[in-house]
């Protein structure tokens, strides 16, 4: 148990130190949000890939040869795992890792939403204050606590949401994949084919392979981490951890995303939170909680 609560705790910290490469990288180079989503998840893929293959060669190969998932993959990696990065990476350069990596955490909320909706119906108990939590948490991140304004860049916060919508589509349909392959090797399969999208979409703007900006060695370097530890070795790591410590503490583990992202940005970049950023993060971080402990009490 403590290895998989180890294991858990790193991947969602990585996660989070992915965040802080990120705007580093916006600040310090001329490389845009599609261009980085693409070398992250295309690194990142080769990497599950090889490993897969050196591991898992069975599955993939009944994968390969099952029409039905070949498309379920196309489309979790295409319109999952590529567009969620892709936007997350949109609103770092708006605002900041930590707002960013907040906003997203809005997909438990979206999740919820759905569950009631299919199961016809209304919140139960703590997931109303839940429910509360996260709509205080993001008026706080938007407005500082002002109602008269928007404090935060319009399209962060909507770029935010969007984020917090494609993370709820990659976690809810990959399922039936999940159940037939495992986790990790629909992942990794799937983070190849969000690479091979975003290579498609960066030649078809003309990006690749005239307009690829050279980098420094240290932006490199940034780079790798985000690839093989904040890509790779936090999902490698989180599903590997929550296979062993289930989804209650996988989901309540999970908080330490936010926190990292926000708390590794404020002491690596130097990047000034307000305390209403900090309090929309720990209303965040109450409302996974939340829905956690309601969703085991139902289980």
């Amino acid at each position: 148990m403590a290895h998989g609560i180890a294991a858990t705790l790193s991947g969602a910290i990585a996660w989070g130190l992915s965040g802080t490469c990120i705007q580093y990288l916006f600040s310090s180079t001329p490389l845009d949000p599609i261009l980085l989503t693409t070398i992250r998840e295309l690194g990142a893929g080769i990497v599950f890939l090889v490993v897969l293959l050196a591991t898992r060669s069975d599955t993939l190969r009944a994968m390969v040869a099952d029409r039905d998932a070949l498309w379920r993959l196309l489309v979790f990696g295409s319109f999952g795992l590529f567009l969620n990065s892709a936007v997350y990476a949109a609103t770092i350069s708006y605002t900041n890792a930590g707002t960013a990596t907040v906003l997203q955490s809005l997909n438990i909320v979206f999740v919820l939403a759905i569950a009631c909706v299919v199961g016809r119906r209304l919140p139960r108990g703590l997931e109303v204050l839940a429910l509360g939590c996260a709509m205080v948490a993001t008026f706080l991140i938007a407005t500082h606590g002002d109602p008269t304004t928007i404090k935060m860049p319009l399209p962060g916060l909507l770029f935010g949401i969007a984020t917090a919508a494609a993370a709820t589509f990659y976690t809810m349909f990959p399922k039936p994949l999940f159940a037939r392959y495992g986790s990790l090797a629909v992942t990794g399969v799937g983070m190849f084919v969000g690479g091979i999208t975003g290579v498609v979409v960066c030649v078809a703007n003309g990006t690749i392979p005239g307009n690829v900006p050279a980098l420094d060695l240290t932006s490199v370097l940034v780079l790798a981490v985000a690839i093989l530890v904040g890509t790779f070795g936090a999902y490698g790591l989180f599903l590997h951890g929550i296979s062993i410590v289930g989804p209650l503490w996988g989901n309540m583990l999970g908080a330490a995303e936010p926190v990292s992202a926000t708390v590794i940005t404020a002491l690596l970049l130097g990047t000034t939170f307000s305390w209403a950023d900090w309090a929309g993060l720990v209303l965040m971080v109450a409302t996974i909680f939340l829905v956690a402990i309601q969703a085991h009490a139902h289980e």
